[in-house]
């Protein structure tokens, strides 16, 4: 059964074994096991029970991930995404006063439209019009993205007024802490130690409590308090007229955010074909939007592919079996939830910095002396981090490449969906335009 199993997920020809993906697992877990009380603590100003919230998190992050390993055998974890969980919150309950579960139906009806366009091929092939040469710079970009995230966690940089980020206070506890953390997996990655992210995380964690700045409120809640919010969507109002616009966004917003995950994971884990295509990507896909579906019947926001699986990877990832080991820490959490609460943010932050470093390394493939990539690609890379967007950074690489060659007549020799792409680009554009 184990030589099935080890078949199946293709240890062999990754290099990999049970321990290295149970590690990857749990290291790719600890460092978004934050979204298990960020999640419920944005959707509960809906009016969303937080308990509920809490149970639907952690059961949708579970399935979505261990259906993405079984399913897809890749290391990619999910949940419900963050950005478009502040959309939902804040933009469309509170900013336009849609009812919660009217939103709910508009995500249901988003996953509906990713199963369909999944089916028809239509996701696979605008993943497929994005160049190979991009790949690398959404890779590099997401890797300054993440950084750039850890370093705030980690208060090292914070916003100021007149240069829009500064040094943080070098004296503040959590940040000396955090600065251990990334001198700590530092070194274990010099010596080449596969754990070195788990390690990391956890000795900063230790640490943190010596010095007493591990705060721990520890609550209790049944796995039953889900039912008030389970089947719960307004499916009748998410088809009004009016909501045509959220669903479009929940739709478009995912789908792009999606796609630079995705590329930027699969580069980082050498998971790409020689020929620049993803394999089995309809299998990606199907789990992703089906995770969407049952997020929307169980009570959260839309469920989509997570930048920290790069965290498992790094750790040596690269089978499903990460995903799965992932997905049943996350279903053991919904039972212990609170004690996963004591890993602060200053621990996981060492961890995001570094896979950071890790992954813009991707942009050495890029060529440079060419203007025709150099140019979106830095585009990309530059815009993916400063807008706080992956699909925005993709918006910019995409339609730049597309203009630079149809201006150098080049147009004829790409195919057909990469201008359909940067189409759909402006438009994201003109939708997401305020007022």
């Amino acid at each position: 059964m184990r030589s099935r199993l080890e078949a199946y997920f293709h240890f062999a020809e990754h290099k990999t074994t049970w321990r290295i993906e149970a590690l990857a697992g749990l290291t790719t877990f600890i460092t978004m096991a934050y979204i298990i009380f960020v999640n419920p603590s944005i959707l509960s100003e809906t009016g969303m029970p937080i308990a509920a919230v809490t149970i639907a998190t952690c059961l949708c992050a579970a399935i979505g991930s261990i259906l993405m390993g079984a399913l897809a055998n890749y290391p990619l974890a999910l949940a419900p995404g963050m950005g478009l969980n502040a959309y939902f919150t804040y933009t469309v309950v509170k900013g336009m006063g849609v009812p919660w579960q009217t939103a709910l139906g508009a995500v249901f009806i988003s996953g509906i439209l990713f199963l369909l366009l999944t089916i028809g091929g239509i996701r696979q092939r605008l993943v497929g019009a994005i160049p190979y040469q991009l790949h690398a710079s959404v890779a590099g970009g997401i890797g300054l993205f993440i950084a750039f995230i850890g370093l705030k966690n980690a208060g090292i940089i914070v916003p100021n007024a007149a240069t829009t980020v500064t040094l943080g206070n070098m004296h503040a506890p959590a940040t000396l802490l955090a600065i251990f953390g990334i001198l700590l997996i530092a070194i274990l990655q010099a010596f080449r130690i596969k754990a070195s992210m788990l390690i990391g995380v956890l000795g900063t964690t230790l640490l943190g409590v010596l010095c007493h700045q591990v705060h721990w409120h520890p609550g209790t809640f049944s796995p039953l308090a889900i039912r008030d919010t389970a089947f719960h969507l307004d499916l009748r109002g998410a088809l009004h007229l009016n909501a045509f616009e959220i669903i479009f966004v929940f739709l478009f917003v995912d789908l792009f955010d999606n796609i630079g995950t995705l590329v930027a994971v699969t580069e980082r884990a050498g998971l790409i074909s020689a020929d620049h295509t993803i394999p089995r990507l309809d299998r990606i896909f199907f789990a992703d939007a089906t995770s969407t579906v049952f997020g929307a019947l169980a009570g959260t926001s839309t469920v989509t592919s997570y930048i920290e699986s790069s965290a498992g990877v790094a750790a040596g990832g690269r089978t499903g079996v990460t995903a799965i080991v992932t997905g049943l820490l996350f279903l053991l959490a919904i039972f212990v939830a609170p004690v996963f609460g004591a890993i602060p943010g200053f621990a996981t932050a060492p961890a995001l910095i570094l896979v950071g470093a890790l992954m813009v390394a991707s942009s050495a493939r890029i060529d440079w002396d060419d203007p025709r990539v150099a140019i979106p690609s830095f585009l990309t890379i530059v815009t993916i981090p400063l807008t706080y967007s992956i699909a925005t950074g993709l918006s910019f690489g995409i339609i730049s490449f597309a203009v630079i060659e149809l201006a150098t007549g080049r147009g004829r020799r790409k195919h057909w969906m990469l201008y359909l792409l940067a189409t759909l680009f402006l438009l994201r554009f003109w939708f997401l335009a305020p007022g």
